[in-house]
């Protein structure tokens, strides 16, 4: 059984009041570089705060990048900085989330329904849950 224990789940709503109040909360968007760039990308402009970008998966084999943790581990966050972990739909983040957990870092949060949110019963994105849905900044690349 592998140890899924992180800081839990934060609506979209809730992480970008917690990017707004805390000046130490990082957003941290694990989503491939073709997502990032067809799919759009949060606007962190608002805040006066910029996103990291760390690729979970590699696209289009959707590999997992060994180098992962090593990636954020370089950014030299604090182990009880608030690190707020996006992706699509909130897989590939709450992976990400248990994966820095597990060297430490305290405060690694999931965003529920990710960027896009769940699909809908036309198996389309953005429709009931997600980053988009909520009314959030973001941009298109």
């Amino acid at each position: 059984m592998t140890d899924e224990t992180y800081a839990g789940d934060l609506s979209p709503q809730d992480t970008w009041e917690l990017l707004k109040t805390d000046a130490r909360a990082v957003l941290i968007d694990v989503r491939t570089d073709a997502e990032f760039s067809y799919v759009g990308v949060v606007d962190m402009s608002p805040l006066n705060k910029k996103t990291v970008y760390a690729n979970w998966l590699f696209y289009p084999d959707m590999d997992l990048n060994p180098g992962f943790t090593e990636e954020l581990v370089s950014q030299k966050f604090d182990k009880d900085q608030p690190l707020l972990f996006l992706c699509r739909s909130g897989v590939r983040s709450k992976h990400a989330a248990i994966a820095m957990t597990r060297l430490g870092y305290s405060r690694c949060y999931n965003i529920a329904g990710g960027f896009e949110g769940d699909k809908d019963a036309s198996l389309h994105r953005a429709s009931h849950n997600g980053w988009k849905h909520a009314g959030l900044p973001w941009v298109q690349e």
